[in-house]
């Protein structure tokens, strides 16, 4: 429970039974106990003026008992604003309400909603009140500041669920015999340089990291490009930095470098490799580089490489999303990211109290941009496709076992 809840819960029983004076005291003893900020507290609990509040406070430090007897008479002191003008909540009601649910009259529809402008707006309507007071008023009425939240995932596809079963079934199967199963997908790009990062860490007090004042990065400003390959079976990722574009041909060297620098010693009998991927991006389903670059690589390694994508909108239910980027922002945070040591560096340093460790390498190839895919080269491809949305789930065989 909220301070200010439990200050509600402990004044409700006794405060229709104080007087004016008693009340100002009360209030001002919880405010004095409270500390710093126990005014505001007690303000928002009770609805008693800061002033008020403030004037018991002096009275207690006083110990002056001489006005211990002085009460304001009935129905004496300034009137409530909402008795004053009656009008008054039901005209901010309106005013809040146009705006937030898209009244195209509303004049306020496409103004920021501030105290200040409410005040003005409801002034010119003949309902003149401080925008003081009508913070007071929302706050009496349940509105409070809120923030988008990103909850919406756009149309859903009719599929979308079933497809969730087809990977979660898919997963399991491979699991159950000891397959590697990888979730894969590039973070983003981030700039290389003294720009600021999101996120706080612990410093010395006023003396916060200095970094440039703007972020709009030219063309030549290097960036980082990090591809993720994470062990679902293992709880180990594996990141490939890249330094060019994040192409098809870049998505699957990524995978490449993992099997080689790791899954390979540690599945030395694998024989299939399952990949869930994004349905967009350098891994998207309808990308022609990334199913010939996969073809090369199942040709290389000997893998059955077995891949099942999420469908359209979807992306942040990807393992690898929840289970491996989001430590990476979480330890960075904060950090300049100045060079692409620094990134490696903190990449390969990110742990998590589950037992999550991550191998980092940086990767200067080159990865050209509109590489094209002729329709002969698509059908050297060995892709056969599943008979449930053969597009989001397929299979690339390698033309010949060589392990």
């Amino acid at each position: 429970m909220s301070p200010i809840a439990m200050l509600k819960q402990k004044l409700r029983a006794i405060w229709p039974l104080l007087n004016e004076r008693t009340r100002r005291l009360t209030a001002a003893n919880e405010a004095m106990q409270l500390g710093y900020g126990g005014v505001s507290l007690v303000h928002r609990a009770c609805g008693l003026s800061r002033k008020a509040i403030a004037k018991g406070i002096g009275e207690i430090q006083a110990g002056d008992s001489s006005l211990a007897e002085r009460i304001r008479r009935p129905g004496a002191g300034r009137k409530n604003l909402k008795v004053l003008d009656p009008g008054l909540a039901a005209a901010l009601d309106e005013l809040i309400e146009g705006g937030t649910r898209g009244d195209p009259e509303s004049p306020l529809r496409w103004v920021c909603k501030s105290t200040r402008t409410l005040a003005a707006e409801l002034t010119r309507r003949r309902h003149p009140v401080s925008y003081v007071r009508v913070g007071q008023l929302l706050h009496e009425q349940d509105y409070s500041l809120q923030s988008n939240r990103k909850l919406e995932e756009g149309e859903d596809h009719p599929d979308r669920d079933a497809q969730f079963r087809h990977i979660k079934n898919a997963v399991k199967r491979a699991l159950r015999v000891g397959a590697p199963v990888i979730s894969v997908d590039t973070k983003k790009k981030e700039l290389v340089g003294n720009y600021a990062n999101g996120g706080q860490q612990w410093q010395v007090a006023k003396h916060p990291t200095r970094v440039k004042g703007h972020d709009f990065a030219a063309p030549e400003v290097p960036r980082a490009y990090p591809y993720g390959i994470y062990d679902i079976g293992r709880n180990t990722g594996f990141v490939n930095v890249g330094t060019d574009h994040d192409t098809g041909a870049f998505a699957v060297a990524s995978i490449g470098g993992w099997w080689r620098y790791e899954g390979r010693a540690i599945y030395p009998h694998a024989q299939t490799l399952l990949i869930t991927a994004d349905g967009g991006g350098s891994n998207g389903w309808r990308l022609r580089l990334w199913k010939l670059e996969l073809q090369r690589f199942a040709d290389e390694s000997g893998l059955s490489l077995s891949v099942c994508h999420f469908p359209p909108g979807t992306s942040k239910w990807n393992k690898i999303e929840h289970r491996l980027f989001s430590f990476i922002s979480s330890n960075w945070r904060g950090e300049p990211l100045r060079d692409y040591q620094t990134i490696v560096n903190l990449i390969a340093r990110t742990t998590t109290a589950k037992g999550l460790s991550v191998t980092c390498r940086l990767d200067r190839r080159q990865y050209p941009t509109g590489r094209k895919v002729s329709a002969q080269e698509m059908k050297e491809v060995n892709l056969r496709r599943n008979t449930f949305h053969g597009e989001w789930n397929y299979v690339i065989e390698p033309h010949q076992r060589s392990r």
